[in-house]
């Protein structure tokens, strides 16, 4: 009798861990993705980081059939959302939007808790936003050609702001100032939206930066335009001369974006991400909404985009040495 029970009960343990195994099975095959996913925003809410990344988030949902959460995390200038990305699990749920930003650290901060080289993957560009030259109304200066005489004859005397230091619109700004031989003062602050609110309210003097959030400021005339800082002109401000034509062809800087995910995601899950990527930045309604928020879109291999970090890389490099930008 206590032979036969214990038979059952080893049969019954048997059952148990078949089922076990089963199931576990069955979970692992689950068709990705299976549950949501989450995009970080390394920026606060209103900027073009955001802009795109909801944008994007909400055409992935529809075509993933999974929400994807757009998650601000702003901080340490952009680098607290890389750095939560850079740690995430490798399972293809995690995955971050940056700028240029994830170029520019490692040339611009001593140190980092993170390595993007080596934590993070590339997946696609997703787009590029014109930059944009803009004053305070109460600047007496009504194209660049005069700002720049007017920076000149009062050097140390005008200032601009930036959404932090080592951002691309500071580095943009150092550039500019190079270029044009003047010396404007650089007022950092905690993301391009509060920079333009100083910009606004007549704090600071100038901001430079993408395009988006300046455009409803724009055409309100809160702040003037004085150039794009583009090889061409912007369809969404078709009046706005480009830098070059304003005499100053060195100061041509766009930002561009990319997707990145935790460097040990399987290439099948990037390689699924980029295809998604692409079929939603081809996708009418969606390049239609970020034009008119002076995104256009572009799609990459993810090699080219790793290929495009390198090379921003040294080129930021130059321009951080050249204006004297300690490590951070």
């Amino acid at each position: 009798m206590r032979t036969e029970c214990v038979v059952k009960c080893i049969a019954t343990l048997w059952i148990l861990v078949a089922e076990l195994l089963l199931g576990t099975a069955s979970y692992a095959a689950d068709p990705y993705p299976a549950h949501p996913l989450r995009m970080i925003l390394p920026f606060p809410p209103s900027g073009g980081t955001d802009t795109l990344g909801r944008s994007i988030a909400q055409t992935l949902s529809s075509q993933l059939g999974q929400p994807v959460i757009a998650d601000n995390r702003p901080g340490a200038g952009g680098n607290l959302g890389l750095e939560i990305a850079a740690k995430a699990p490798p399972d293809g749920y995690t995955m971050v939007l940056s700028s240029p930003l994830i170029a520019i650290g490692p040339v611009l901060f001593a140190k980092l808790n993170f390595d993007a080289e080596k934590e993070l993957a590339p997946v696609s560009v997703l787009g590029l936003a014109r930059k944009v030259i803009a004053v305070h109304p109460a600047v007496p200066a009504k194209t660049l050609r005069e700002l720049v005489a007017l920076a000149r004859k009062n050097p140390g005397k005008l200032n601009f702001g930036s959404g932090g230091t080592g951002t691309s619109n500071h580095l943009t700004a150092e550039l500019f100032k190079s270029v044009a031989g003047i010396d404007i003062v650089h007022v950092p602050y905690k993301g391009t939206v509060a920079a333009l609110s100083a910009l606004v309210s007549g704090e600071v003097d100038m901001v430079l930066g993408s395009l988006a959030p300046f455009i409803p400021l724009i055409r309100s005339g809160r702040v003037r335009a004085l150039a794009v800082l583009s090889e061409t002109r912007t369809t969404v401000l078709p009046d706005l001369p480009t830098a070059a034509e304003a005499g100053f062809p060195g100061v041509t800087d766009d930002t561009w974006y990319g997707m990145f995910v935790p460097a040990a995601t399987p290439r099948a899950i990037v390689d699924r991400l980029n295809q998604e990527l692409h079929k939603a930045l081809t996708t009418p309604e969606l390049i239609q909404r970020l034009e008119t928020a002076g995104i256009e879109t572009r799609t990459s291999t993810p090699e080219e985009l790793g290929r495009l970090v390198k090379s921003e890389t040294a080129r930021f490099g130059k321009v951080i040495k050249r204006a004297g930008i300690k490590p951070l």
